[in-house]
């Protein structure tokens, strides 16, 4: 990140986003700055971390101050702007709210001109070294686990938020830090929406159960869903899994390094399209996974990057009718040096229950 300063004519950036933070230095708190010069990287929280920041933090100068990190980190830049050289001082502007803006604008001097600058970390981010990928997999595994949660608890009559919170438990007492996000339960016509958090609505004697979860291990998430089929279901039912299932397929089949985002996501839907249901497919077909659950790079149309070796993506096409039900899948992938691997170790068959 040192290195990356002077290509962005930035003599210092302004690190405010939590998970970034963690990547350079290993901070887990939640009140935390990190200031990277070209000589030094400097760390600012408060005393609720002293022992956790001493313990975690690595390659930075500690500094544990009475206020807010922010403004310390601003007080310090003001004091030895001349020393450190500072005068284009790089802030996210994607997680900098505009009052802390203003307010580090208060403390810094008028010769530091604040520039938003790119998102120079979370490209670094975007591919994994091997103790990631390491951490990655574990966390894949785990989560995986907790489908078989799932399975023993749909049954008809039994409410959205009690399976997810079987499978919460679950991973709780399996060790996990938290949940990657929300859990998604949505049976039947509820099934139709595609961020269907779990609600107390009763799963249905027939139709589709969305289940899209994941968790975080390691400080690292996972992400897969599955659906399945209460009762048994009819052919138009079968004929709309079988073509998310090959739009799945087709899609991992097509991740390998120099594939480009938007042609991943042009295989899933145009298999949809052809299938007839490409009007249902209504977002992305996967994206990042690391440190956030959401993160670079965007496997969709428009995308012009290409896939390099390292990345760990998702592909998760799906189809949703309205009032009728709906079906997504989901795989986390590696990219690696020819081709890909699917870290996600469950079958995709249609389970009926």
């Amino acid at each position: 990140m040192q290195s990356r300063l002077d290509k962005h004519e930035l003599d210092a950036l302004l690190v405010t986003h939590l998970p970034n933070i963690k990547y350079l230095c290993g901070f887990t708190g939640s009140a935390a700055v990190l200031v990277v010069t070209q000589p030094k990287l400097l760390f600012f929280t408060d005393g609720r971390y002293t022992e956790q920041a001493r313990n975690e933090v690595r390659g930075a100068k500690l500094a544990i101050v009475n206020k807010s990190p922010l403004l310390a980190s601003g007080e310090a830049l003001a004091a030895n702007s001349k020393t450190w050289g500072v005068k284009a001082l790089g802030i996210e502007g994607d997680h900098l709210t505009v009052t802390s803006r203003r307010q580090l604008k208060k403390v810094l001097p008028s010769r530091i001109k604040l520039r938003e600058s790119p998102s120079l970390i979370e490209q670094l981010r975007i591919i994994k070294d091997a103790d990631e990928i390491r951490l990655l997999r574990k966390s894949v595994a785990q989560g995986a686990k907790l489908f078989d949660v799932a399975l023993k608890t749909i049954r008809p009559g039994v409410s959205e938020t009690e399976v997810a919170a079987e499978m919460e438990y679950a991973a709780r007492r399996a060790g996990v830090e938290a949940m990657s996000f929300e859990t998604i339960v949505a049976s039947g016509p509820r099934s139709a929406l595609p961020h269907g958090r779990a609600s107390r609505s009763a799963i249905p004697r027939r139709g589709f159960v969305v289940c899209d979860f994941g968790v975080i291990l390691a400080s690292y998430c996972s992400d897969m869903t599955r659906t399945v089929h209460v009762g048994a279901p009819g052919a138009d039912a079968r004929r709309m899994y079988e073509a998310v299932r090959e739009a799945q397929q087709r899609a991992v089949e097509a991740v390998k390094p120099g594939a480009k985002l938007a042609e991943v996501d042009g295989t899933a839907r145009k298999l949809l399209q052809k299938k007839g249901f490409g009007r249902f497919f209504t977002h992305s077909t996967g994206h990042g996974v690391g440190l956030e659950i959401h993160e670079a790079p965007r496997i969709a149309a428009g995308q012009t990057e290409a896939l390099q070796s390292g990345m760990v993506i998702t592909i998760e096409p799906g189809v949703y009718v309205p009032g009728k039900g709906g079906v997504r899948i989901e795989d986390m992938v590696l990219v690696t040096e020819r081709g890909c691997e699917v870290l996600t170790p469950t079958p995709k068959e249609l389970i009926t229950i």
